[in-house]
């Protein structure tokens, strides 16, 4: 468009109408200019850059872990994820803690509680068909999957290989539609489920772990879940699998090759070579999570970190690992205890039976076993005897450990035969009825005093009542006696009138 500007002269030339005229299109250019120009301005992003989250990271390495604060506990790393949790699998001692009870989204490492229920109701050899709901609920472009299509089958064995490796959502949702009907009704059960394992800050909605409001748990609440995950060895043998191939076949149309995008696993950049398993996840909205479980030296640890940002969560779950394994260590209960080893209580002991020493009636769990910081011992312990809420078969009690007043552990008292377990090794005593024999004496010698005092107390009785008896007839004789004689007196003074 091209635009005229009179010269001076021309104004001087043309007068008022004209100097109108110019102010006029002087207007007209300006609104031209303004419209030519909108389109070259870009609108203010409405997320933050990829920049600002990893400043948000680095800002919340400042958030203090709460553990850091106990007393005589070794001080962990500073992570830049908003919750993390180093727990010991066997005792659920918490050896690292950062805001492990907040509420957050979990992302895909939902798929391990799917998992766990799975285990429990199928068998692995029964059919998945997958729906056309199940397929066509994800995203293909942004939805973690295997590729897999509507009404094709495959065994329950490789969907868990696909959920576990792939991360696959739309498995997920086909297992659960497998398990319950519908993705609603296998949340129910998720729930119940997270309830038992002890969950208290979680609710599911879903099984795949695709961001819902109503969708969140707590880096807790995730680490109680991994306790049962990780303790089935076919799970953890599928969390810790790089690669999967699931072949053609008369229900399947293409070979289904699934690669797990988990750089803790063998090969990969951060392999942690005591890795037991693991499960990643992310969403813009809970960004990466990650649950891994790793054993050395008989400790088993897992790690659950939440809201952090890539490839932080590897390194974080790294450090966590090596600060667990290296500062602190596992000890077995019945092999150090001498408080509780039989004899402090009666129950506990046998040795001082006059028969020498016998077998216990009770023993503590020989599998039963707490976690301490490498700086204590077993002495610096605090222990508590619980006789209430026993779950386990031929528990009698339980003895809660902490140190400093944080808990590290618990074992399990139980009859001696129930620890022979039923099998060929088994102490051949196990299955026999010990008896305390200085307890049996106690109870003798408490009887024979008992009785004892009985019989002297019905003597006494006995002889208090046959005295006054005699006394009685005593007093009886001797009234008659005196009325005997007062009747011969009569008799003697007046024999007429008798």
């Amino acid at each position: 468009m091209r635009i005229h500007f009179f010269r001076k002269s021309e104004h001087r030339r043309t007068g008022p109408a004209s100097e109108w005229r110019r102010a006029a299109l002087c207007a007209l250019s300006a609104v031209l200019l303004f419209f030519s120009f909108p389109f070259s301005v870009k609108a203010a992003p409405k997320e933050a850059p990829a920049d600002d989250y990893a400043a948000q990271a680095e800002a919340r390495k400042e958030i203090p872990a709460a553990s850091n604060e106990w007393e005589n506990w070794p001080a962990g790393p500073a992570l830049g994820a908003e919750a993390a949790i180093l727990m010991e699998a066997e005792t659920g001692a918490v050896l690292y803690e950062k805001n492990i009870h907040e509420k957050l989204y979990p992302a895909s490492i939902t798929k391990i509680l799917t998992a766990l229920i799975v285990m429990e109701q199928c068998s692995l050899d029964e059919t998945v068909t997958y729906s056309y709901e199940a397929v066509n609920s994800i995203d293909w472009q942004t939805d973690s999957n295997i590729g897999i299509k509507a009404g094709e089958q495959i065994t329950v064995e490789q969907s868990l290989y696909g959920l576990l490796v792939g991360s696959a959502n739309e498995v997920a949702t086909a297992l659960a539609e497998h398990v319950s009907g519908s993705v609603e009704e296998f949340a129910r059960l998720m729930n119940e489920k997270a309830e038992e394992l002890g969950c208290v800050d979680s609710h599911f909605a879903n099984a795949n772990g695709i961001f819902d409001e109503d969708h969140y748990t707590s880096a807790h609440d995730m680490a109680q879940i991994a306790r049962a995950f990780f303790s089935n060895d076919l799970l953890c043998k599928m969390s810790g699998t790089a690669t999967y191939t699931i072949p053609r076949s008369a229900t399947v149309s293409q070979e289904l090759f699934i690669s797990s995008k988990n750089q803790l696993l063998p090969g990969r950049t951060y392999a942690y070579e005591d890795l037991v398993g693991s499960k990643t996840g992310y969403t813009s909205e809970a960004r990466q999570t990650l649950v891994s479980c790793a054993q050395r030296d008989g400790m088993k640890l897992i790690c659950v970190i939440m809201k952090e940002e890539a490839p932080a969560q590897f390194t974080d779950t790294v450090e966590l690992f090596n600060y667990g394994f290296s500062s602190f260590h596992m000890i077995n209960v019945a092999d150090t205890d001498s408080r509780y080893t039989v004899g402090n209580e009666l129950f506990f002991e046998s040795d001082a039976d006059i028969f020498g020493s016998s077998s216990p009636i009770l023993t503590i769990d020989p599998s039963d076993s707490i976690v301490l910081p490498n700086t204590a011992e077993y002495g610096d312990t605090q222990s508590a005897l619980s006789y209430d809420g026993l779950t386990q078969e031929n528990a009698l009690a339980e003895i809660t450990f902490t140190f400093n007043g944080v808990y590290v552990g618990s074992a399990t008292v139980r009859t001696a035969a129930a620890d022979s377990g039923g099998t060929e090794n088994a102490d051949p005593a196990a299955g026999r009825i010990y008896i305390n024999v200085r307890l049996v004496l106690i109870c003798i010698v408490s009887v024979y005093l008992s009785l004892n005092f009985l019989i002297w107390l019905i003597t006494l009785i006995r002889n208090y009542s046959f005295s006054s008896q005699r006394k009685d007839r005593r007093r009886r004789r001797r009234r008659h006696g005196k009325e005997s004689i007062d009747y011969d007196r009569y008799i003697r003074k007046d024999p007429e009138g008798f």
